[in-house]
């Protein structure tokens, strides 16, 4: 991920927002919800560029199976795997164009197909593109015919986008569980720390006459301290858990946490601000 213009003018905007929080709010109650948001100013435009770039391979995989199909028409239709990698060089394969741009360059300029297509693969950092052209790869090396190798190719990578498509619905009901039961957590803190915490201040310097026990009250302040980091941790933990559930890799489960983290921040700030 390259440092963009996007970034730079986010870690401005953030630090003036935390710069006139610390002028006009320092030891005010709003002080750390502002705080919190100068920081979530600041963090947003990596996770969305993080988003983004996670939408992009998801594109490149899509787009290489209709990148497969149509180079397997062309193959059965008697054309060279070189020739017909160059006829579809003018095709709209989105995100995977300028990859194909350069694969077709290569081929022109005398390359091997085999190793064309490997740095093709290497560029795109796409697993499913890389294990595809290392199984044509092998094949060709193995003296197969390069029709029938390309079209199962393109029913394997098929089958694997079906599978991420049917593992995403199929948890997509546990990934709102999880953010329901975590916002209910926030809730159920909350309550403790502002509620119940307070009803228990009568208790102190009661004795328990049998025992001779001192009752000790736990203030809001001491019981929140370790409550939010304990929600903290949660919460990014709990967002790569369902980044790993949800699309099979914890990378995916960044903005999750960031997410999670957000809320977490703002309801628990917030809560101390015009509550505490």
């Amino acid at each position: 991920m390259k440092f963009d213009k996007k970034f730079l003018i986010g870690l401005i905007a953030g630090l003036v927002f935390i710069a006139g929080d610390f002028i006009f709010l320092f030891r005010e109650r709003l002080f750390y919800f502002v705080l919190v948001l100068g920081v979530v100013i600041i963090v947003l435009p990596f996770i969305i560029s993080i988003v983004i770039e996670g939408g992009r391979k998801k594109e490149i995989d899509m787009r290489f199976l209709e990148f497969v199909r149509d180079l397997v028409e062309n193959v059965k239709a008697g054309t060279p795997i070189s020739k017909g990698i160059v006829n579809l060089r003018h095709r709209d394969y989105g995100a995977l164009s300028p990859y194909i741009d350069k694969l077709v360059n290569q081929i022109s300029l005398g390359i091997p197909v085999t190793k064309a297509l490997s740095i093709f693969a290497n560029d795109t950092k796409s697993r499913v593109v890389i294990r595809a052209v290392s199984l044509i790869s092998e094949a060709e090396r193995a003296g197969g015919e390069i029709a029938t190798i390309l079209e199962s190719v393109s029913k394997s990578v098929n089958q694997t986008e079906e599978l991420k498509k049917e593992q995403k619905s199929a948890v997509y009901s546990l990934v709102i569980q999880g953010y329901i039961i975590f916002i209910v957590f926030i809730v159920i803190m909350l309550v403790l720390q502002f509620k119940i915490l307070p009803m228990t201040a009568g208790l102190a310097g009661d004795k328990i006459s049998d025992l001779s026990v001192g009752v000790r009250t736990i203030s809001g302040e001491q019981f929140s301290t370790p409550m939010f980091v304990l929600l903290l941790v949660q919460a990014f933990f709990a967002g790569l858990v369902i980044g790993k559930i949800s699309e099979g890799a914890f990378i995916y489960g960044i903005k999750h946490s960031f997410i999670l983290l957000t809320l977490t921040l703002l309801i628990s700030t917030g809560a101390n601000a015009f509550l505490g």
